[in-house]
């Protein structure tokens, strides 16, 4: 048996916090795809930890732990992250594994990636530059190298060819950016050294075992649907399959054996970096929203843009992905707003609809917006459902309506503890 977790907004969902609270009725945890470019954010105990590449699982002794094919791995932020984890007295060797299949990010992958957005100028999408995209590029042009290729004695002599490679092309872009490359390959293979004391499997065949021996399995997905190289916000997405299909793909299940399809979403909407947003704020409300909500990227560290939640663009998400449960996070944020909008419908070129439609930038969109009375109550006490103030039940009830999928689980804090089910 296998579930999905997935982000049905433009990623920093709150997916950490959701596999750590699940964790305990699974038997193993696998991230499908994305690369350092996540980051997973868990508290408990009163201390925050922040994941990258791992899943979010780590933490409970019960679970093995899989980073799938889908995922791409740089060994020194892997490394950085290991040692991060080091105190919490883990046992890696049995609870980490990761597929032989998965993708390296090279040091000039991130040297790649800088040039390519240095070279954009005002039309530059917002990358983290972590390499993810040029990492992604050589795996679907054939070029790229693979966790399997450090078993072989000859997978410095395969990286040095690429390598190479991506220096003919970090000139072809004519930029300015300052690089050490031999530095940056002596602490690359610090964290290949790192990455192979771990185990390496054939993941595929893996996880078809696990099923025929009815273990359950929470497949993990990074950052969030709009932001899919196939259906989110083009050009400005991430370079891989982030929704459903992408832990078919990024894990070896098929389709056939996925059963519950688990969406979050925060009550309201964020973006990090560029690209359209119907519903962003630029007045006080944003800015309160992203002051309550703490919202800054876990990995970046750059602010996060704020606004209404789009159902338009919920639905959309809720569709693609075949989403049978929601969780909705950040409740406790939206307390004190005298009045909470949600975005049922634009106006796309003078015309009213409530489907996604091909352009979503701002000359061609309009948020069409119902106003609901908000809540004064604070949340982040609360545990029980029952517990939660009337205008936000209306407000549940309204969502759950529009969408016709139910949500499950209310998020009052960032807190595993600060968990409401319903």
């Amino acid at each position: 048996m296998v579930d999905l977790l997935l982000g049905l907004q433009w990623g920093d969902e709150g997916k950490g916090k959701i596999v750590d609270v699940l964790t305990k009725e699974y038997d193993i945890i696998a991230r499908f795809q994305g690369g350092p470019n996540a980051g997973h954010t868990l508290e408990f105990d009163g201390i925050k930890h922040v994941l990258h590449t791992i899943p979010s699982g780590i933490f409970h002794k019960n679970a093995i732990n899989i980073v799938g094919n889908g995922v791409v791995i740089d060994p020194v932020i892997f490394k950085k992250e290991l040692d991060n984890l080091g105190k919490f007295n883990i046992d890696f060797v049995s609870k980490l594994l990761i597929s032989r299949k998965a993708h390296l990010i090279l040091p000039t992958h991130r040297l790649l990636d800088a040039a390519s957005e240095a070279s954009k100028g005002k039309a530059k999408i917002g990358s983290t530059l972590k390499g993810i995209g040029p990492t992604y590029m050589d795996k679907t042009g054939r070029n790229g190298m693979r966790v399997g290729d450090l078993e072989f004695d000859d997978w410095k002599t395969k990286y040095r060819a690429l390598a190479d490679k991506h220096e003919a092309m970090i000139d072809f872009y004519d930029v300015e950016i300052e690089y050490n490359l031999a530095e940056l390959e002596a602490e690359f293979c610090v964290g290949v050294e790192a990455l192979k004391k771990l185990t390496f499997i054939d993941s595929e065949e893996y996880i078809f075992k696990a099923q025929a021996e009815g273990k359950k399995i929470l497949a993990e997905g990074a950052q969030g649907s709009l932001l899919d190289i196939d259906f989110g916000t083009y050009p400005y997405v991430t370079s891989s399959n982030t929704t459903a299909a992408g832990a078919c793909t990024g894990l070896g299940v098929a389709p056939n054996k996925i059963e519950r399809v688990l969406g979050i979403f925060k009550a309201y909407t964020t973006r990090v970096g560029s690209g359209p947003f119907p519903t962003e704020l630029f007045d006080e409300d944003g800015a309160t929203m992203g002051r309550v909500g703490n919202e800054f990227g876990a990995t970046t560290g750059r602010p996060r843009r704020c606004g209404w939640l789009d159902l338009v663009a919920l639905k959309y998400a809720v569709q693609i992905n075949g989403v049978t449960e929601l969780m909705m996070m950040k409740a406790d944020v939206l307390s004190g707003f005298k009045t909470i909008k949600v975005c049922t419908a634009y106006d796309y070129k003078g015309e009213k609809i409530q489907h996604l439609p091909y352009n979503i930038e701002s000359e061609y969109v309009t948020p069409v917006y119902t106003e609901m009375k908000g809540w004064a109550k604070d949340l982040t006490k609360l545990t029980k459902s029952d517990e939660l103030p009337p205008a936000l039940n209306d407000y549940i009830s309204f969502l759950e309506e529009q969408l016709q999928v139910p949500i499950k689980i209310v998020s009052v804090g960032p807190d595993r503890l600060q968990t409401i089910h319903r």
